[in-house]
């Protein structure tokens, strides 16, 4: 009999005994709650070896929403480097004579995401505008009997991915990407109540704005404890800003921030206004997309440069991508990254780099590198687009070529953590401190979207993860305990206890 007990305790499965605890927790605590039976939820641990620790459909594409950004900034380390640096050169056309341009100053830009920005990683504006000015009157230039030009051809003129929700683009979360950009092509208004009820909500611009934009204020004064409930359209298409909703009679004003899809012709106003207030006028701004319509553009090739300044390193550039998840940086790396991919295959200079063409080089980089692509799609750099579908174990295998890289240290040190500023500062409030050191994850979140994915530098090693949930039918706080409880039980495994 206790022979025969004993052959059955042997031959029981590893389900009862060979199981881990982060495993454990998935079947017992994930796959039996209710408010994740009808989602959609991968999941995959690795060690650093690449063998499993746990999984729950490992090989599912899924929607990422920002953790898509940890593909992106690892891609800028390894394409683009730590130390590049984006450019914006300054140039002219036509001829000087005694003191006064006859043609046009253009602003060319190098899709510097740092350009104008009110991050403290930015050069101030009035040291890169003085810059450029100096080199303005360096050349001999006292008025341009012309135009200020924004030049962005170095991107598509597309600015935001096809497959971006309507709803999204107007917020400055949606502000989209573009060859010359200014102040992360965002816009400031403060907003407050009117009066009385129904009386249009008081919005003033507050800068930068683009030129001959257009602001349709919709927007009315709602009932006291309404908060605000006003929201911004804006599209590349026409200069039209439109706000709609309601802002509660008793809400206190406050600022707007909201997108500008105008990056070239708002960085040529600035600066325009910047030269006037030095005493150097001009006959007005527009950008090279509006001025093709009327005039032949010059090629970039045929301008005579004067000054060229440049951003901040990319690694800090990174840094803030991944801490407070910037979806404008990362939109910029992706299509710099597929720009410089482009131009190491052809060896020619590659103008107009889109979407598309950035994300066809990418993938075919990767499978290069040796990182199998499937379950891989990217429609965008910031996960912002639900045409995003990675899986688990993608993120594994990417992560297993960046812990490769020699720049290694750098990358992990730009994921947030629990604890840590940034945006998991508030995640696993009541761990030990201890754990919580360990964990070094991007999160990301859409409508029924909730994912992190990242790395535990454990005891045993650097682990890898992804935990993608998807498509649940709650609020969000609802299914954020189950999900911690993960990256605890991984913390905890990694940690030995």
């Amino acid at each position: 009999m206790k022979k025969s007990l004993l052959a059955v305790l042997l031959l029981l499965p590893l389900t009862v005994f060979g199981q881990n605890r982060v495993q454990n927790y998935i079947d017992q605590q994930m796959k039996t709650d209710s408010l994740l039976i009808n989602a959609v939820v991968g999941i995959l641990a690795v060690d650093e070896n690449g063998v499993e620790i746990a999984s729950w459909n490992p090989d599912m594409p899924l929607l990422t929403a920002s953790t898509m950004k940890t593909i992106t900034t690892g891609l800028g380390y390894e394409v683009l480097g730590p130390d590049y640096r984006f450019s914006t050169r300054v140039a002219y056309d036509g001829r000087i004579e005694n003191g006064v341009l006859q043609g046009n100053l253009y602003i060319v830009g190098g899709a510097d995401p740092t350009l104008g920005s009110r991050d403290t990683i930015a050069f101030t504006v009035d040291s890169i505008f003085g810059i450029w000015a100096k080199a303005v009157k360096d050349a001999g230039i006292r008025r341009i009997n012309g135009r200020i030009i924004g030049d962005d051809r170095i991107f598509d003129e597309e600015n935001i991915p096809d497959s971006w929700s309507y709803g999204n683009i107007g917020y400055d979360y949606g502000s989209g990407t573009s060859g010359l950009s200014f102040c992360e092509n965002l816009s400031y208004f403060e907003i407050a109540p009117g009066d009385f009820l129904g009386d249009p909500v008081r919005i003033t611009p507050l800068g930068p704005q683009a030129p001959d934009i257009i602001y349709v204020n919709e927007a009315i004064t709602g009932e006291k404890g309404d908060g605000d409930n006003t929201v911004y359209y804006a599209s590349s298409i026409t200069p039209i800003g439109k706000f709609e909703g309601t802002y509660g009679i008793d809400a206190k004003p406050r600022t707007l921030v909201q997108s500008n899809k105008y990056g070239p012709a708002t960085c040529a106003a600035e600066f325009a206004a910047f030269l006037f207030e030095k005493g150097i006028g001009c006959k007005g701004v527009t950008d090279v997309r509006a001025m093709a319509y009327d005039y032949s553009v010059p090629a970039q090739t045929d301008l005579k440069y004067i000054a060229e300044t440049f951003s901040p390193e990319l690694r800090r550039i990174v840094k803030v991508t991944n801490t407070i998840s910037n979806n404008f940086f990362a939109e910029t790396i992706f299509k710099m990254a597929g720009k410089t991919l482009i131009e190491r295959k052809t060896g020619e200079p590659c103008m107009g780099v889109t979407y598309s063409a950035a994300s066809r080089i990418v993938r075919e980089y990767l499978n290069d590198r040796g990182v199998s692509t499937y379950g891989y799609t990217q429609d965008d750099g910031s996960g912002l687009s639900r045409q995003n579908y990675v899986s688990p174990r993608f993120f594994t295998r990417f992560y297993a070529m960046m812990a490769l890289s020699p720049d290694f240290p750098e990358y992990l040190s730009s994921f947030p953590g629990p604890g840590r500023p940034g945006t998991l500062q508030g995640v696993l409030r009541r761990a030990d401190p201890a754990i919580k050191s360990t964990i070094y994850a991007k999160s990301g979140s859409l409508s029924s979207v909730r994912c992190y994915a990242g790395y535990v530098n454990s005891k045993r090693g650097l682990l890898r993860f992804a935990i993608l949930v998807n498509n649940y039918d709650c609020p969000t706080s609802k299914v954020q305990p189950k999900i911690e409880g993960f990256l605890e039980e991984l913390g905890k495994y990694g940690a030995k206890l």
